[in-house]
């Protein structure tokens, strides 16, 4: 697994020094301060597999083993030995996810448990030690993806709509797993231990259970990660949506107190998390990944206190003067203070037949590793004349055989930032079609050819393509709000823009707020906003200031 923080090193030894850190006397005893003490045997089992148990548990004389389970094809693999001055615990302590390795007492001694409430304390209050239990978490959940993938093995056709769904759903979270083919001697051989069919597959594989004809949802709900009403009961602002806008409002608003939730239909990062590559964002002189990018944010607010849950779709929004009721595609309430819409939009599809038979194969809305190891070293064609193409087009170049960049109009600069388009023109890799549209698609299981037509002279070209990327116009994603006013393309005007749409009595309307009191919006599904990642985060940021201040105008709890 690659780091989205490289600052930990990527070799074993490095990972190693920053994941078994051992606690100074003054820092043990300033974190003990926060548990209960609890004397232990040797055989004492301190948590299991699938325990949801949050506790940070700090040793003082003990001896602790942390094992990975044994299961049918793996014996028992111990992870961590602890002693005196060391602790357990690893990511699953901020998002909340239920415990991948079982841990137990090798020698008698006295640990600390510290409760999840008084562990969120203890992150936000103690600075030196909050960064160390960081830096260690990150670091196991990188040893974890390599020494303990078979925690979580998916079966299944990675290459298919499903796998590739929970294959970047699972990329996104940094989930620690490892993906065998059904079709593989390794795969078979899982299935058979399982007690498996092909009608199963997409199946997961933990040492509790067994997940047949899996998806994100129904794995997301089977590791915790699903949405948990919050110790407070009512949340001071529900963000949905948690691509960039969202995420730095998390941040912003569960550093400045507030109790936060982050909720997201897919997974974290939104559009950002699709881009290869973000050169234009300040600070990042040589570039990053949008998964990076967002998933640097995604810890931030987890460290702050906010939670995230994902997947974790919304269908509707009810408004009251004092708060308002988010429902959950499964029909779970969540009450809040206040609400920001941050869902941002999503690429449109092609009219053409068959469009919806190769989505997730051969037809993509992004171009990370996931998708460019589907079509290495074969023809692809990338759609779309924004900032979103060239990116995808200029990392696609390195790995396809071939990349078309077909776009509608006669002018690439006419969309597109000019060093993507200087780059684009001068890789020899890249084909360049304007004034060109795709008509057809063929195929069988997957995707295999295209037709492009030119606009202009009617000429249709049919052409090998193994992987279509589409980055085309933008639909905003509000087919699930009520009662907040859209403008006739479905986004989200704001403050100034709402005029007789507003609907609050006694003032106006505050920055990012929409029709209704109390409901802001920001990034890509506001009416008018600057499609851009840093624009995204800088409303997502602002938008907070005005959620303090409409918290301010209800009645106290």
């Amino acid at each position: 697994m690659v780091s989205s923080f490289p600052e930990l090193g990527e070799r074993p030894d490095e990972l190693s020094a920053a994941a078994f850190h051992v606690l100074d006397p003054d820092q043990f005893a300033r974190a003990a301060a926060y548990g209960t003490r609890h004397e232990v045997v040797a055989g004492d089992v301190l948590y299991d597999v699938g325990d949801e148990n949050g506790d940070l548990i700090l040793i003082e004389s003990a001896t602790a083993e942390v094992v990975r389970t044994p299961t049918a094809s793996a014996p028992e693999e111990l992870f961590l030995t602890a002693g005196p001055g060391q602790y357990l615990g690893e990511m699953n302590l901020l998002t909340g996810q239920s415990r991948i390795l079982a841990a137990r007492v090798a020698a008698p001694g006295v640990i600390h448990r510290i409760d999840a409430e008084r562990f969120r304390r203890l992150m936000a209050q103690d600075t030196e030690i909050s960064d160390l239990l960081l830096r260690s978490f990150l670091a196991r959940r990188l040893l974890l993806a390599d020494r303990s993938g078979r925690n979580l093995e998916l079966i299944g056709d990675a290459a298919s709509g499903t796998g590739l769904a929970l294959q970047t759903y699972l990329s996104r979270q940094e989930l620690p797993h490892r993906w065998l083919s059904g079709t593989s001697e390794e795969g078979r051989r899982a299935m058979a231990e399982s007690g498996l069919t092909e009608d199963d597959l997409p199946a997961a594989v933990t040492p509790r259970e067994t997940l047949r004809r899996v998806d994100p949802g129904l794995l997301s709900q089977h590791l915790g990660l699903t949405y948990r009403r919050t110790p407070k009961g009512v949340a001071d602002l529900t963000i949905v949506g948690a691509g960039p806008a969202g995420l730095a409002a998390a941040v912003y608003g569960a550093s400045e107190g507030l109790e936060t939730v982050l909720l997201d239909a897919v997974a974290t990062g939104g559009q950002a998390a699709a881009s290869s590559r973000i050169e234009n964002y300040m600070g990042f002189p040589f570039g990053l990944s949008g998964k990076a990018l967002t998933g640097r944010a995604a810890v931030q607010a987890l460290k702050f206190g906010a939670h995230l849950a994902s997947p974790c779709g919304v269908r509707g929004l009810r408004s009251y003067p004092d708060g308002h009721v988010i429902t959950l595609v499964d029909g779970t309430e969540i009450e809040t203070r206040t609400v920001l819409i941050a869902t941002g939009a999503a690429y449109r599809n092609l009219p053409l037949k068959r469009w919806p038979d190769f989505v997730g194969s051969g037809i993509y809305y992004a171009a990370t590793d996931l998708e460019a190891q589907a079509v290495a070293g074969l023809p692809v064609t990338v759609v779309g004349g924004a900032n979103s193409a060239g990116q995808a087009a200029l990392y696609l170049a390195r790995r396809a055989g071939k990349v078309t960049l077909a776009i509608r109009g006669a002018d690439l600069y006419a969309k597109m930032s000019s060093y993507l388009v200087n780059r684009i023109l001068a890789d020899p890799a890249i084909e360049v079609q304007t004034a060109t549209e795709v008509t057809a698609l063929r195929g069988g299981a997957r995707l295999e050819q295209i037709t492009l037509t030119s606009r202009s002279s009617g000429e249709s070209d049919p052409c090998g393509c193994f992987g279509l990327f589409c980055f085309i116009g933008a639909m905003p994603a509000t087919d699930w709000l009520t009662g907040v006013a859209l403008d006739p393309a479905g986004f989200v005007p704001t403050d100034v823009q709402l005029g007789e749409r507003w609907t609050g009595v006694g003032r106006d309307p505050m920055p990012f707020e929409t029709s209704v009191p109390g409901v802001f919006a920001a990034g890509d599904v506001r009416l008018d906003s600057m499609k851009r990642v840093a624009a995204a985060v800088g409303e997502g940021a602002s938008a907070v200031r005005s959620v303090h201040r409409a918290i301010a105008l209800l009645p106290a709890r």
